[in-house]
């Protein structure tokens, strides 16, 4: 049996989905998660325990493993361990990306420079720190703008800002998010510094990809159906295959690829995100791992009469087999992430049933416990969970999602503050 070392945050449920498809290709995985080394196996997924705030530890702990018995290959899961999947390929020989590359792509103001460098369209953007520029705005900056922190995920922390007094405003906002104690005890280094850049209007998509030898390969282009103009920046429906014409979708497919190009990423899935206007194709970022949550349930590919899941192939990917004989399948497919629609405690959600007999709907998955505290963004950094759908064509897959999501009603209870 082959072993592939999957690096995670924690073994959730895009690991589990990763265990289901290793477990139909006859595959053992062994993950690698951030947790304390001195509880024995406390979530019973034999996972390694390593540290995210400690390069050197993670590599003796890699390293010991693979001599115990070897591993055939491996896979980032989440924008973190990208740069320990880079630091484990480097020690243990294996195909994967260089750590400077790595740590570029994670970056939202490296990877920047990196594009401007390469000639690519980019915003106007300028570097803050978390202690600067709270009462006053960085010279030559035109509005509107969009504050970013550096390494948080997704568009968490991310405020689109129209005047210096919203900049100000912003900036305290976000500084006080990423001195929370559940950011902090990140101990991560790029947190004490923030991004502003201009804001760039158009629509936006999302590609999901592998790179071998330097070189993408495209899996699926996302149309985003939604606007996303802020001032907050949640994204909700992923639909494909996109409605862009072929000239956008090639425009969209060359700048990625040219930004794959300007990271250094040689090996393994990307998940890619651009706007698209008339000045051209803004990549806002190439991330060195596949699509987050469960959003890989939309992507199904066919291979000689073969159906497999993006897992499976991912899999088969980090074990050496070419993607090239894989295609999307033909049918729409849809993904709602269930949006967070005010903070509180989250107790239940009613009307599932209703919401599942939707045409066109093939899945309703929950992922938000009872009892949990929630909060949408800027401060919020998950969902409630996600919709999807299926259909010939793209208007019913995104009315579909529409409409299950209206029939759903969320219980979500304002917690009686502490005196």
């Amino acid at each position: 049996m082959r072993r592939l070392l999957v690096i995670s945050k924690t073994t959730g449920y895009q690991a589990r989905a990763f265990s289901k498809a290793a477990q139909r290709l006859g595959i053992e995985l062994v993950f690698a998660t951030d947790r304390c080394h001195r509880l024995e196996n406390p979530w019973r997924d034999h996972a390694i325990p390593v540290r995210f705030h400690e390069e050197e530890m993670f590599v003796q702990e890699i390293r010991a493993a693979n001599e115990r018995q070897p591993f055939d290959g491996l896979l980032a899961l989440g924008d973190r361990p990208v740069v320990f999947a880079a630091l484990a390929s480097e020690v243990l020989g294996l195909p994967g990306n260089p750590k400077i590359s790595a740590r570029a792509s994670v970056n939202k103001l490296e990877s920047r420079k990196r594009f401007a460098l390469a000639g690519l369209p980019c915003p106007k953007f300028w570097e803050m720190s978390l202690d600067d520029f709270f009462d006053s705005v960085p010279p030559g900056v035109e509005f509107p703008c969009v504050l970013k922190p550096l390494a948080l995920s997704g568009s968490r922390g991310v405020i689109r800002v129209d005047s210096p007094r919203e900049l100000v405003a912003a900036t305290q906002r976000v500084g006080r998010l990423l001195k929370r104690v559940d950011v902090r005890e990140r101990r991560h280094a790029a947190d004490d510094k923030l991004m502003l850049e201009s804001f760039i209007p158009g629509r936006e998509y999302a590609l999901e990809g592998v790179v071998e030898a330097g070189v993408l390969r495209v899996l699926a282009l996302f149309d985003k159906p939604d606007p996303l103009d802020g001032p907050y920046f949640e994204e909700s429906i992923y639909v494909t295959p996109s409605v862009a014409s072929v000239e956008t979708q090639r425009r969209i497919q060359q700048a990625i690829s040219a930004a794959v190009q300007a990271l250094g990423l040689l090996h393994g899935p990307v998940h890619a995100e651009c706007r698209v206007n008339d000045r051209g194709v803004f990549v806002l970022e190439v991330a060195a791992r596949p699509i987050g949550g469960l959003c890989a349930r939309a992507l199904r590919f066919m291979a000689h009469g073969e159906k497999v899941s993006l897992e499976e192939l991912l899999l088969r990917h980090c074990l050496g087999e070419s993607v090239n004989r894989y295609r999307r399948e033909s049918a729409a497919s849809a993904v709602m992430m269930i949006p967070i629609p005010r903070a509180g405690v989250y107790r239940r959600t009613e009307e599932i049933a209703s919401a599942s007999r939707v045409p066109g709907v093939v899945d309703l998955v929950i992922t938000a416990k009872a009892d949990q505290r929630i909060e949408p963004l800027p401060e919020g950094g998950s969902y409630l969970g996600f919709i999807f759908a299926r259909a010939p064509g793209v208007p019913e897959v995104v009315m579909a999602v529409r409409e299950s999501h209206a029939r759903l009603r969320f219980v979500i209870e304002t917690p009686i503050p502490m005196a």
